[in-house]
């Protein structure tokens, strides 16, 4: 699928930097907001269609309590089309601390000297691995501090062991990393490991307000930070995650930096990014920034809604830091993808220890503390749907496959399919009875619920199959 590139002050060329602060300042500045041009946006969203930045810029800035909520109506019904009520589950898992820079928000900072600095070893990654296997976790983000011992290298060999651990019916089926910006011969050797997606956020999109977080090591360059993608793309990584942790700087300045970025790799690739995370500063050691940018709750739901609109085929990432009333309220607003059972201290899974929230232990503290399971059990009740689906990525429904697929909103057709399949699989595998009976009573309702996308036949073999002791069976 062509993507029709925008026209900014800065031109996009691959490998080199995109963003005109000023530029954004003024979109901002001069989009109004009244009711029909903010319908008119939104109808344009739910035709499937990529919205501009001026667009965006729109939505942002309508203030009218009414029009807000018809945004988040907006999107709701924009993630209905097109990723139905699944949500996809994952676990971060923390490979090592240790970290050469020193940015203010962050409690992994070098001049921490309160942090317990750790590196996994290979017999604590599978320890760890087993322990999330055992919890019915198929989906890992592997995480890295910025330090030379977290070389490509280092990187490539611990996504190998991940997906070679397999405990019973357990294995890691998708491996995405969260790690420091590479060079091209860095993103080669990572991609023949086999990652899923490469993962890294810019913080803040202002360079100015970057420069004043960023106080010592590579990560100062913005630069080299805001075109990784441009080199993980050269590579041959082609499903990348971006975003920005809110609370730095102006979160709509954020969200047209995002969409900006989101433009860039169209016009240099033509693929967007896989995914979109937007993570709220939370407390870390040592953290002392003040509450200029906070982003509220209220703020904050607005612009998930908003960035669903503006980008209605990528995933979109909510992570742990958010509390659970939070959580539930974003997730019909355009949320595709959360962590569940996170722990964030290192080792923290195979020593089955509750999340004490030592803030030298962790990066950050987190705000959901519910297991795997007590999450799949609270989304059933919602009735949406838990998928552990990692169909597309080794189907070869990745990059500007992915955009053919999902850019229309027929992905549809098959994550729901998949979803049910997996949620067999933890159903079988790992539910306690309560959770399996609700659980096998929304299967039944989605499988209803499918049409002509698939044979219902099909799918319910395929589930006598797995209950017979099959496994992995995706379409």
């Amino acid at each position: 699928m062509k993507f029709t590139p925008e026209t900014y002050r800065i031109p996009d060329k691959a490998g080199l930097p995109f963003i005109d602060a000023e530029e954004i300042n003024e979109m901002l500045q001069k989009a109004s907001a009244s009711k029909e041009q903010v319908r008119a946006v939104i109808a344009k969203s739910l035709s499937k269609k990529r919205l501009s930045m001026q667009e965006t810029a729109i939505l942002l800035n309508a203030e009218d309590p009414e029009l807000i909520e018809e945004i988040k109506e907006g999107a709701h019904t924009l993630k209905q089309q097109v990723y139905g009520n699944r949500i996809v589950l994952f676990a971060p898992l923390y490979i090592g601390n240790k970290c050469s820079n020193n940015c203010t928000y962050c409690g992994f900072r070098s001049s921490n000297g309160d942090a317990v600095r750790k590196t996994l070893s290979d017999e604590e990654i599978v320890n760890e691995i087993q322990a999330l296997e055992e919890n019915g976790q198929k989906r890992l983000v592997l995480v890295y501090g910025e330090h030379a011992q977290y070389n490509p290298e280092f990187i490539a060999h611990t996504v190998k062991l991940a997906c070679s651990v397999k405990k019973g019916h357990g294995e890691i089926r998708r491996v995405n990393i969260n790690a420091a910006p590479l060079d091209v011969e860095g993103f080669r050797t990572v991609q023949k490991a086999g990652i899923g997606t490469y993962q890294i956020f810019q913080e803040t999109y202002h360079p100015e307000a970057y420069h004043t977080y960023h106080l010592r090591g590579k990560k100062m360059d913005y630069n080299y930070r805001l075109t990784a993608m441009d080199r993980a793309m050269e590579a041959g990584i082609d499903d990348v995650g971006i975003g920005a942790l809110f609370g730095l700087y102006d979160w709509k300045f954020e969200v047209l930096g995002i969409l900006r970025h989101v433009n860039h790799l169209e016009a240099c690739f033509n693929i967007g990014p896989h995914t979109i995370s937007f993570p709220r500063i939370k407390d870390a050691s040592m953290l002392q920034l003040g509450n200029k940018y906070f982003v509220s709750d209220d703020d904050f739901s607005r612009m998930v809604a908003i960035i669903r609109l503006a980008v209605p085929y990528t995933g979109m990432i909510l992570t742990a830091r958010e509390p659970l009333e939070l959580r539930n309220e974003v997730l019909k607003f355009g949320v595709s993808q959360i962590d569940g059972g996170t722990k964030l201290e290192i080792g923290s899974y195979s020593k089955n220890l509750n999340e004490d929230q030592d803030l030298n232990k962790g990066q950050f503290r987190i705000n959901d503390n519910r297991s795997l399971n007590e999450i799949i059990e609270e989304l059933i009740a919602q009735e949406m749907l838990p998928s552990f689906c990692t169909a597309c990525y080794r189907k070869g429904r990745t990059g500007e496959h992915f955009m053919e697929f999902s850019v229309p909103g027929f992905i549809k057709r098959y994550c729901t399919s998949n979803a049910i399949l997996t949620l067999a699989e933890y159903l079988v595998d790992y539910a306690p009875e309560s959770t399996a009976q609700r659980g096998w009573e929304l299967i039944e309702k989605e499988t209803e619920k499918l049409g002509y996308f698939q044979n219902k036949n099909e799918i319910n073999r395929r589930i006598e199959r797995i209950k017979n002791g099959e496994r992995d069976l995706y379409f």
